[in-house]
């Protein structure tokens, strides 16, 4: 047999192992070595039984996706199904680890399934852009049901060994030994009178939603509600319903033809992009694997407000006791209240259950004394996002934390190095800027100081995996990545409002884009005091921002902003008054409005987007363009579809942006406009701006 699969005999049972590391993945070796090996249980007159099972850690990650837009090469996966499916003696998949994809796929194909206790079992593709495409949305509803194959097929995530059992994908659960329960299980249906049936000719559970597909049809609605412009996840509820009334082999044909169509369209490569690229955001230069991160036993969170509290939320649930520090007893106290009402609304939405609301309130303790968090392995400061008082917490870190322990501080915008330099201990300190909520938001953008050690960089990238975060290491600059560019691409909302656009014309551009909000309504979800109170600290104005704020406009909490709340917060009415204030503004101003295309408003507001972060890339303080668009994927709602900002401006093409830019340019006179020297140079080349970014000292 070839390396990746390897054959034995136990007696009457053939074990098949797949040795493809580090997740099995079914490449075409490893596909070509299972067909092999039926074919050799099947001659084999000694042989009444077969186990597939994966060598190493887990059972199979799926298909090899880096074969995704390549020629195919046979036998491809469904022939492996295929083959498994029609053995004329029963195939048992013996998982652990987990069985992801064409891993569980190929499970389905097998006439039993059983597992360890801690394995996962998912059919994920849908976060690729893509479907099933090896008979999981035919053979899942066969086993389960329909509905029940939806709630696996469409959110794409994975399902406990327990809960597998419970719904029926699961025939057993192992005990200590995998292998040899499964090899038992095989022998039993290898002497059962009759041979165990293939899920290809299994009907019953198909009849009710055949007699009447409503509930199927409704339940679908509810599980692609938040779908979105995703092609994806209807492309799933299509295929599954395909089940109900297209013959077996048509609905595995015409399964695959929808599969491949994804996989050639914008989206998968866009959402394949996205795959790669957290992944890629992992690696930094100088932290190699022998770079091992600090011990973070026991953390400390300052502030217990919004982002303090949320932070403090995110440190319980990924298992690390957190002290918070406060003032005084009262910011305690109402810090707390907001926690707990957290946790008790996850509870009745039934995300998590009573008992681990309670284990993760258990792992917060509060204080006022900063001695009592001196022994934590690290701290981070969520206080106002104000220097002077930074700095002051940051001082009296240095004089109270035990030695090595790591300073961390949830600034927004703000020089990490400055605030380094309040400690006699610069190595230890980084930014780690957690998004809001932070308990909810993904990305965690990991601020890397000029001096900061690299293991201290290692164990931030270490510890927001273990609570469910995205990192990425970013360097030092006012606002980091993602803000710095938000900034560009607001830079001009108040101009297209002065020059005609409406609030409601530009946050439509931005949702036909595929934003899930527009700018504007943003605002005023946010807050517009918050901006409002920003600009007053650095000198600056906007006409119509700081009008709104002056009426006490604050948003959504006013009942008013740029829209008009009256009937609730997720009612927003255009506004009158807000329309004649504009005009009255432009006026002001001497702006002759005029008729503004959605078009335009891409223009003006992406482009400078993607301008900044062209800027970003040539100052190193973003390694790579996959990294911007991980940050804005993550912690900005960009399209997934789309594939972040820089992806998306490759696909829209370099050259046309630049020429954009350059007229906007010449048109407005503002700096937002002026080419980055890197998007030339990727421009005129015809290259990504990856390859670009290889002669970055040629850019000038």
């Amino acid at each position: 047999m070839a390396g990746d699969v390897t054959y034995s005999v136990d007696g009457a049972v053939a074990v098949v192992t797949i040795n493809n590391p580090p997740v099995n993945a079914f490449g075409f070796d490893v596909r070509h070595g299972v067909i092999e090996a039926m074919n050799r249980a099947e001659a084999d007159p000694d042989v009444t039984c077969v186990v597939l099972t994966g060598g190493g850690r887990t059972f199979s990650g799926g298909a090899d996706i880096t074969e995704f837009g390549k020629t195919p090469r046979e036998p491809s996966l469904p022939d492996v199904n295929t083959r498994c499916e029609t053995m004329s003696k029963p195939v048992v998949a013996a998982i652990h680890g987990f069985a992801f994809g064409g891993g569980l796929e190929v499970s389905l194909s097998c006439h039993g399934r059983i597992a360890t206790a801690d394995a996962k079992l998912a059919l994920p593709e849908v976060k690729l852009g893509l479907i099933p495409g090896a008979g999981g949305t035919q053979r899942l509803p066969r086993l389960i049901g329909p509905e029940a194959a939806l709630d696996v097929i469409v959110p794409g995530n994975p399902v406990g060994a327990k809960k597998a059992l419970e719904v029926g994908i699961l025939d057993r659960v192992a005990g200590e030994d995998l292998l040899a329960d499964a090899k038992a299980f095989a022998l039993e249906l290898a002497a059962a009178d009759e041979k165990p049936s293939a899920l290809r000719d299994r009907e019953d559970r198909l009849e009710a939603a055949r007699r009447d597909p409503s509930a199927l049809d409704a339940h679908a609605a509810t599980l692609t509600k938040k779908a979105r412009g995703l092609e994806a996840p209807l492309a799933c509820v299509r295929a599954v319903r395909m089940a109900l009334d297209t013959p077996f082999d048509e609905a595995l044909a015409k399964e695959r033809e929808i599969f491949i169509e994804l996989m050639n369209g914008d989206q998968s490569k866009a959402q394949r992009h996205l795959f790669f690229a957290e992944r890629e955001a992992n690696k930094i230069p100088g932290i190699d694997r022998d770079v091992r991160p600090r011990k973070v036993s026991k953390a400390a969170v300052i502030g217990a407000g919004t982002m303090g509290g949320g932070i403090a939320m995110a440190l319980a649930n990924g298992g690390v006791p957190v002290t918070i520090l406060e003032m005084n007893q009262e910011a305690i106290d109402r810090g707390m209240a907001v926690i707990q009402r957290n946790y008790d609304t996850s509870v009745k939405r039934g995300s998590i259950s009573a008992e681990e609301r309670d284990r993760r309130l258990g792992r917060l303790s509060t204080t006022t004394d900063y001695n009592d968090i001196a022994d934590a392995d690290l701290v981070i400061e969520a206080v106002f996002e104000e220097m002077s008082v930074k700095k002051v917490v940051f001082g009296k870190l240095d004089e109270v934390m035990k030695p090595g322990a790591i300073l961390a501080s949830n600034t927004s915008y703000l020089d990490v190095d400055d605030i380094a330099q309040m400690t006699k201990r610069p190595a230890d300190v980084l930014g780690m800027h957690f998004f809001s909520p932070a308990n909810v938001m993904k990305l965690l953008e990991i601020v890397r100081g000029k001096e900061t050690s690299p293991d201290v960089i290692a164990t931030a990238l270490a510890l927001g995996k273990q609570i469910g975060k995205v990192p990425v290491v970013v360097g030092v600059c006012h606002g980091f990545v993602g803000n710095r560019m938000l900034s560009s691409r607001s830079a001009e909302n108040e101009s297209l409002l002065l020059e005609g656009a409406s609030p409601a014309d530009v946050d439509k551009a931005f949702l036909d884009f595929g934003f899930s909000m527009g700018p504007f309504a943003m605002g005023d979800l946010a807050g517009l005091d918050i901006g409002w109170r920003t600009r007053k600290s650095l000198g600056q104005t906007a006409a119509i921002g700081d009008a709104l704020c002056e009426a006490g406009r604050f948003g959504q909490k006013t009942g008013k902003g740029f829209y008009s709340y009256e009937d609730g917060p997720r009612d927003a009415k255009p506004d009158p008054w807000v329309d004649a204030l504009i005009a009255e503004k432009a006026k002001e101003l001497g702006v002759n409005r005029r008729n503004i295309s959605a078009d335009e408003i891409v223009e003006r507001t992406i482009y400078p987007m993607i301008n900044e972060g062209a800027r970003i890339l040539e100052e190193g303080i973003a390694l790579r363009p996959s990294d911007i668009d991980i940050v804005w994927i993550n912690g900005y709602a960009f399209p997934i579809g789309k594939g972040g900002p820089m992806f998306w401006a490759e696909q829209a093409g370099l050259e046309h942006i630049v020429e954009r830019l350059e007229f906007w340019h010449g048109k407005t006179g503002n700096p937002v406009f002026e080419p980055a020297a890197l998007l030339r140079k990727a421009a005129k080349e015809g290259s990504s701006l990856a390859s670009a970014m290889a002669g970055k000292d040629d850019v000038a």
